[in-house]
């Protein structure tokens, strides 16, 4: 432990940094306040001793300097030793950030009584401390394991929703388009049947993780939407930037390779996708965007899947 005793009587700093040293506590000794605040600054003391009558700067103004000077939850205990023991003067210490005041002279009882209580409660501190710091390192990874979709390992459907909503809050706010993929495994369900439940768990986990190789900007999101349904948002990108990644998406499925009897489209696991990419505006729905891409996603299975619809906005059709 390091104790900074800031006091400018020569004979006073002897006493009190035998009394320290008896103790087997470090002193560091400064004979003003400028010096004492420089010391405090250079080396970081657990526990500073601090006369108030001093040669430049009083010990109020140290005190309250060294409390400005505290950032991020920092503390460190300031016991105030001087001869002035007017009740005005300690009640100014204790305002002025000190948190005990003991008068001169002090016996060596009290005075190591007293650093031994703020040893204590400078010991509980740092266990409150420490235990806040796991307890937020747990809160991190409980939020962290909330928004993971436990089979396949990549962000869940509250993870979408929740990224959907603020994408769109800032395609409003930048007047900056919003794309959404939605991608489905084709005869998923003929897949499970004839291949069993633990196939139809790694098929997706297959999936998925072509799906999240192949999105490389870092505002992208691949999502598990629901069941064998993905979600891909992709902001700033238009419906034809759009279009190209489902199509990278698509073919990173097929060439995974992935062996599938029943499947009406290819003889391995592939998937459809329905895209669709607008510019949100104040006062429109974000869910337009997601039935949008439903419709894509419904007519490319119509066609007869392992393949990507570009959804196109009614407007666009009527100019055509």
């Amino acid at each position: 432990m390091k104790v900074l005793v800031i006091e400018d009587s020569p004979t006073t700093i002897n006493a009190v940094c035998q009394q320290l040293n008896k103790l087997k506590i470090t002193p560091i000794a400064a004979s003003s306040g400028t010096s004492g605040l420089e010391l405090y600054a250079s080396q970081k003391p657990d526990l500073i001793l601090l006369d108030i009558i001093l040669p430049d700067i009083d010990g109020f103004q140290v005190a309250e300097r060294i409390r400005a000077r505290e950032r991020n939850g920092a503390w460190t205990p300031i016991i105030y030793l001087t001869a002035r023991n007017a009740d005005e003067d300690v009640e100014r210490g204790i305002a002025a950030g000190g948190d005990d005041y003991l008068t001169k002279p002090v016996s060596e009882v009290v005075f190591a009584a007293k650093l031994r209580a703020m040893q204590r409660i400078l010991r509980m501190r740092e266990s409150l401390l420490t235990l806040a710091r796991k307890l937020d390192a747990a809160n991190r990874e409980l939020r962290k394991l909330s928004v993971i979709d436990g089979l396949t390992g990549i962000a869940n459907r509250r993870h979408f929703d929740e990224t959907f909503a603020r994408e769109w809050r800032r395609g409003v706010r930048m007047k900056r388009p919003l794309a959404l993929v939605l991608c489905d495994i084709d005869f998923f369900k003929q897949y499970n049947d004839m291949y069993g439940h633990q196939a139809g768990d790694e098929c997706l986990r297959a999936v998925a993780r072509c799906l999240d190789a192949s999105v490389r900007r870092p505002g992208d999101s691949v999502t598990r939407f629901g069941g064998e349904e993905f979600a891909v948002i992709l902001p700033e990108t238009d419906s034809n930037g759009a279009a190209a990644m489902a199509e990278k998406m698509r073919a990173a499925v097929e060439a995974r390779g992935l062996q599938h009897a029943g499947s009406e489209a290819a003889r391995v696991v592939t998937i459809s996708a329905g895209v669709a990419s607008m510019s949100p505006h104040a006062g429109e729905h974000a869910t337009d965007l997601v039935q949008w891409s439903d419709a894509a996603l419904y007519e490319a299975k119509r066609q007869g899947r392992n393949r990507v619809i570009n959804y196109v906005l009614p407007s666009a059709a009527a100019d055509t």
